[in-house]
């Protein structure tokens, strides 16, 4: 049962072999970038940049059809320009950061959703929208791969500026006046930079899913930033493998499948964590009006 389950449809099928290559990589590097802007207090903007990307990726669609690589770096404009304007936004007016992305983001999923329909069909759509992992070639592999890999050797490089950065700011500015800005750029590109990865499996709306779940899970284990992302990433390869597993075995859609059972994952981890214990907090309430009525 297990076999027929976990790895039967890897073994005997070369799309699921490639889905599943592509979400492991996927996995790799997103979970490392969703515990920190869980700790930055940002992770709603990891949502509101994954809507960001569309319209540029539907000006590389209108331009160059389902081109893998004009939608790719026509996200990857969209989504910096987004990032660079609401910071600025924020930063000359009295809206805070996450305000100026909400209202970029809307415009910005209106906007995509109105060009791709200028040519595209609601087939075209749909994939946009909420991808189309089983449908991954190749060269989308590869892709993704090349991605994780820039990802985890920038975030290895600049990981003591990031800690600084996210936990004492002011520290980091006094030492170097420029050094927050340049991190805090370097780390939205790397966000847009993975959300223009995972649009290609999961689509624009669900990319972030796999990005902020299994960080949200660690949090509820992990004491350690360490073990909190080595748990994320353990979370976002876990769930990528079981939701592909699932979605073959129940005939359901690939991309939900994946973000139902990382959800699972982020269930389990509120109700039994060691950190946010709601089993426990109940068992001890439970027990303390059982001591008082008595």
């Amino acid at each position: 049962m297990i076999y027929h389950f976990f790895f039967e449809p890897f073994i005997h099928y070369g799309f699921m072999r490639r889905a599943l290559v592509a979400c492991l990589a996927l996995s790799l590097s997103t979970a490392p970038l969703g515990i920190f802007l869980l700790l930055r207090r940002m992770s709603l903007v990891g949502d509101a940049l994954s809507h960001a990307i569309l319209p540029g990726v539907a000006v590389g669609y209108l331009l160059a059809g389902m081109s893998l690589v004009a939608m790719g770096i026509g996200g990857f404009v969209a989504g910096v320009l987004v990032a660079l304007i609401s910071g600025l936004v924020s930063s000359r007016t009295q809206l805070k950061e996450d305000a100026s992305f909400a209202g970029f983001y809307l415009g910005s999923l209106a906007l995509g959703v109105t060009l791709i329909s200028l040519r595209g069909s609601s087939v075209d759509l749909l994939h946009l929208l909420f991808g189309s992992i089983l449908a991954v070639d190749s060269q989308a592999t590869i892709f993704v791969g090349v991605i994780a890999s820039v990802t985890l050797l920038i975030l290895a490089a600049f990981y003591r500026g990031l800690v600084m950065e996210t936990f004492d700011r002011s520290f980091l500015q006094v030492n170097n006046r420029f050094a927050p800005h340049l991190i805090h750029g370097v780390f939205l590109a790397l966000l847009v930079l993975n959300l223009v990865a995972g649009f290609q499996i999961l689509g624009t709306l669900m990319s972030v899913g796999l990005m902020m779940l299994p960080a949200v899970s660690a949090r509820c284990w992990a004491k350690t930033l360490p073990g909190a992302i080595f748990i994320a990433v353990a979370c976002g390869l876990l769930s990528a493998w079981v939701g592909l597993a699932w979605s073959f075995a129940a005939a359901l859609p690939a991309g939900p499948a994946i973000v139902l059972t990382a959800s699972v994952g982020f269930f389990i981890s509120i109700i039994f964590g060691s950190r946010s214990g709601l089993a426990r907090s109940l068992c001890r309430g439970w027990i303390t009006t059982s001591k008082g009525i008595k």
